[in-house]
């Protein structure tokens, strides 16, 4: 049986995720299982990349994420993080123009939504390297040492495309993402698989839940 590493692009799965249901119950360990079974891969490894939120962002939402990524390790799931970068005053502005520009907005709409930008929390931060980092990995294990025979890409960003391409001549490839957010030019030239709302379903985490008489049952 052919071993296989699944590598998890964690902010691309985040959001394209969330149109569906709260990541956070979505179980990564049954993904990664349920694609190897499709394709009668041995699971070897999964690889979870993410970007870091910083705390000056929220206590709240600094320690949530920092427990997630506990319960991740405990899991058996390699965590690899990254701190986000704040864009400087010209990168938000020419973010900020780039993304009102492709939305074909009349000239009263227009003011309206630049008005609104100005306090998205999330167009003054930047992944830094992420998706880079999980290319040069995918091209180290699957390539350089020989560690595996298979590579599952969790992902739908077309940044992947370079580094597929290099992979397939010698490993197999398989990406994964939900309808939403999976670019087309990764469906056509290479195997893919959506994952269904009816999936992420049956992928679902199992919580204890104690009964009376204070025992615990699993739901």
């Amino acid at each position: 049986m052919k071993k296989a590493v699944v590598f998890v692009d964690a902010n691309n799965w985040y959001h394209n995720v969330k149109k569906f249901f709260e990541p956070g119950i979505i179980d990564i360990v049954k993904i990664a299982e349920f694609l190897c079974k499709i394709k009668n891969y041995k699971l070897s490894e999964i690889r979870w990349y993410a970007s870091m939120p910083s705390i000056a962002d929220g206590e709240r939402m600094y320690y949530r994420h920092m427990s997630f990524l506990d319960s991740l390790r405990k899991e058996g799931v390699k965590v690899i993080t990254r701190k986000l970068q704040r864009l400087s005053n010209k990168e938000i502005l020419e973010k900020k123009k780039g993304i009102i520009n492709n939305l074909d907005l009349c000239e009263n709409c227009k003011p309206l939504v630049e008005s609104a930008f100005l306090d998205l929390a999330e167009i003054k931060k930047k992944e830094k390297g992420i998706d880079v980092w999980v290319a040069v990995d995918m091209i180290k294990l699957s390539i350089i040492e020989n560690s595996c025979d298979a590579c599952i890409l969790i992902s739908g960003d077309a940044d992947f495309v370079s580094a597929l391409e290099l992979i397939k001549k010698k490993k197999e490839i398989l990406t994964a993402m939900v309808p939403f957010g999976y670019s087309s030019e990764l469906r056509k030239k290479f195997p893919y698989h959506i994952l269904r709302k009816e999936t992420l379903k049956e992928c679902f985490r199992r919580y204890n839940k104690k009964k009376k008489g204070g025992k615990n049952d699993k739901i």
